[in-house]
């Protein structure tokens, strides 16, 4: 799915109505945020945290790489892989012992793999003064997803 976002109260809007859509129980689900340097990431990535329900400040994990959130539907770990130079790293920041909760992450393309064990991808590229944000669904489950959410 495609959609125009001419703002970031549209990308913030976005990201509430996709939270909207998520299961009750969070864990397992990996969501991809792709897109250029200030196209909204961690705009995004804020608003769905928030969404979730965690009140206060929600950093950039670009050196802190992980960054985890404990709301009400479980966990939700904001990763940054910006600064991984090769996918073996992803070992050592323990991405297997983040299966019990949602991994939201930004810049996977360092990590190419990534997209055989993501269930959404979400991608956003500069259009004017606004983005274009263009969602897939990787998994059976993100497919079905991204299928309930009304095209604008």
């Amino acid at each position: 799915m495609k959609r125009f976002l001419s703002d970031e109260a549209a990308t913030i809007a976005f990201a509430r109505q996709l939270f909207e859509h998520l299961p009750e129980n969070l864990a397992g689900w990996t969501v991809l945020l792709s897109g250029e340097l200030g196209a909204g990431k961690s705009t995004f990535a804020r608003a769905l945290i928030n969404a979730a329900g965690h009140v206060g400040p929600v950093p950039s994990p670009t050196y802190t790489l992980v960054e985890p959130y404990n709301v009400s539907r479980g966990t939700i770990y904001h990763i940054d892989l910006y600064r991984v130079s090769d996918e073996e790293e992803l070992r050592y920041l323990g991405w297997n012992e983040l299966d019990d909760g949602f991994r939201l992450v930004e810049w996977p393309d360092r990590a190419p793999g990534l997209s055989a064990q993501a269930d959404l991808q979400l991608t956003l590229a500069y259009e004017g003064d606004g983005r274009q944000l263009e969602l897939s669904g990787l998994s059976d489950r993100g497919a079905a997803l991204v299928n309930t959410l009304t095209p604008v």
